[in-house]
């Protein structure tokens, strides 16, 4: 597959150099000859100074037998203009756009991405993905990631080992045996920031970041099978009105209604345009790292403080003051990679990275075969695929001890007419069942092919 990547910042480098380990054929375009050198030096890919919306530069870029452009520049007109340019000029068939600005974005102008308008075909709000992934951390008290995939039925859980959890020192095949309630597939661990695809010989221990697939059903018999009964949080305490706190106060209003929520904002006239946009959302104005305004909010009395300012440092010290006045758990959004080892030690309980939720967004749209849901781990040393299986891929109708699936490849759930299933090696994978798999960083093409179409089936 042929991809033009416009922008070099975070978020391009790393779709570039996903999509160029697979050996796909990529091009990135930027402005700042630094990103695209550095970009140049370290990915195998085409690197190409220019101004990614101008028809030459994206001529030069090999528009012409494109099959994908993704724009990511740090500009939403430039990605749009872009996606139009790749479509009026080069009929490239899939265009991505990365587009920020909410006014781009309400019901009120859905006629602008029309195909007769602004031809593109996925645009990414990364403000709402982010806001929307916060929210479903809130859902499962005491999980650091939170995954829904086959329409909600299952769910994939990050959770951190605590010294108090009953499954550490227990091989992982021994977990069926010793917790029959337990019907759950443990399939990635994170070691002092190792990631291990475990075998059924692994242990957990205390300190694990332990990411594990169930039905939806049991997410609660799981948790409080890692040590962590917390209730469903009822009082949270937004830090930070920009679109991502905004949108998140919206988000938590539409679709919990029940949840109490206060937003802290410094800027009073951003203040004040938040609290016209919510209706039972408390605004208050004010510095998230002021005492007096910590304590007007309530934060001890909350069960999650969401530190999502623009400023990581303030993001990391507003979280530490919520624990500190008693709140019983902090959602942090960092966008520097560096801070993230920090975070653990300090007591932050759930980080969030706006630049692995667009990756992963982006991904869902760029995966072949019959993927229907995409989510990268951990700095993408792994990715969540959701997959069908139709009747012409090469792995139905065969017990799973019998099919040979690539190193780093774990199968974590089947999911059969809305029925769960943890795979065993007698299982069988049948016609139009949705399957949950892990596959490790350059396996994800292998898995792509094992649910492919045949060609005989044309």
């Amino acid at each position: 597959m042929k991809v033009i990547v416009c922008g070099a910042g975070q978020v391009g480098s790393n779709i570039a150099r996903y999509l160029a380990a697979e050996g796909n054929d990529v091009t990135v375009v930027d402005q700042s000859p630094s990103l695209i050198q550095k970009i140049g030096d370290t990915l195998d890919v085409q690197a190409q100074v220019g101004f990614a919306s101008h028809p030459d530069v994206l001529d030069q870029a090999g528009a012409a037998d494109a099959d994908m452009i993704i724009g990511v520049t740090l500009s939403d007109e430039v990605n749009m203009i872009a996606c139009q340019v790749a479509h009026s000029l080069f009929d490239v068939p899939t265009k991505i756009a990365r587009v920020r600005s909410q006014s781009y974005l309400t019901a009120t102008w859905s006629k602008l991405f029309a195909r007769e308008h602004i031809p593109i075909d996925v645009i990414i709000s990364p403000e709402i993905e982010v806001a929307r992934g916060i929210a479903r951390r809130l859902q499962v008290p005491g999980a650091f990631d939170m995954i829904p995939l086959a329409d909600g039925v299952v769910r994939v859980i990050g959770v951190i080992c605590r010294e108090s959890c009953p499954l550490v020192n227990t091989p992982l095949r021994q977990l069926t045996g010793l917790f029959p309630d337990l019907n759950i597939e443990v399939v990635a661990i994170v070691r002092n920031e190792r990631p291990i695809i475990p075998n059924s010989d692994d242990q957990m221990i205390a300190g694990d970041e332990v990411y594990f697939v169930c039905d939806t059903n049991h997410v609660g018999r799981a948790m409080a099978a890692f040590g962590y009964e917390e209730m469903e949080a009822r009082r949270i305490v937004i830090l930070g009105g920009g679109n991502i706190g905004m949108c998140l106060a919206e988000e938590l209003e539409a679709r919990h209604p029940q949840v109490d929520t206060r937003v802290i904002e410094l800027d009073m006239e951003r203040a004040k345009q938040i609290s016209q946009r919510v209706q039972r959302t408390m605004v208050l104005q004010g510095d998230s790292l002021d005492p007096e305004v910590l304590e007007e909010a309530n934060v001890g009395a909350a069960e999650t403080v969401v530190a999502v300012t623009n400023d990581d440092e303030a993001n990391i010290l507003a979280s530490l003051l919520g624990k500190r006045y008693g709140c019983q758990r902090v959602i942090t959004l960092i966008n520097k990679l560096s801070y993230s080892p920090l975070v653990g030690p300090l007591g932050i309980d759930a980080v969030v990275s706006p630049r692995a939720i667009t990756v992963s967004t982006i991904l869902q749209h760029v995966r072949r075969g019959r993927i229907r849901a995409v989510h990268s781990l951990k700095d993408g040393f792994a990715e969540i695929l959701e997959a069908e299986a139709l009747e012409t891929a090469s792995v139905i109708n065969t017990p799973l001890k019998d099919i040979k699936l690539p190193s780093g490849v774990i199968i974590g759930a089947l999911v059969r007419k809305r029925q769960v299933i943890i795979p065993r090696p007698s299982t069988v994978i049948r016609p139009h069942d949705r399957v949950i798999i892990l596959a490790a960083a350059g396996q994800v093409k292998k898995v792509e092919k094992m649910f492919a179409v045949r060609l005989e089936f044309f």
